[in-house]
């Protein structure tokens, strides 16, 4: 995983009926959301296997591609990551990837 670190740490419970569910593992982090420090990355990755599990498999590997490269580039990263980049620029870096793929 090329987002390593406590938080990026997610995962899924699937039930039986389809239904499942996907979640960040690590707690909320509440001192480094309020300083726009969070790392997004264990949401954003949870999300994509919703997505997934939804058969919406598109819109995840667009997203999955703008979250690995951003990781990849190191320009918008978050300190726990090596990074200055706080969480609002990680978050716009991706969304401007995704945008430019569309």
């Amino acid at each position: 995983d090329p987002s390593s670190g406590i938080n990026a740490e997610y995962g899924g419970n699937m039930g039986k009926d389809g239904i499942a569910i996907y979640e960040a593992v690590h707690g909320t982090a509440d001192d480094l959301t309020a300083q726009n420090k969070g790392n997004p990355t264990a949401l954003l990755m949870s999300g994509l296997m919703m997505l997934r599990h939804l058969e919406l498999k598109d819109q995840a590997d667009k997203i999955e591609a703008a979250v690995l490269e951003t990781l990849k580039e190191r320009k918008f990263v978050t300190g726990d990551i090596g990074g200055t980049a706080t969480n609002p620029q990680y978050t716009a870096e991706i969304c401007r990837k995704i945008r430019a793929s569309s």
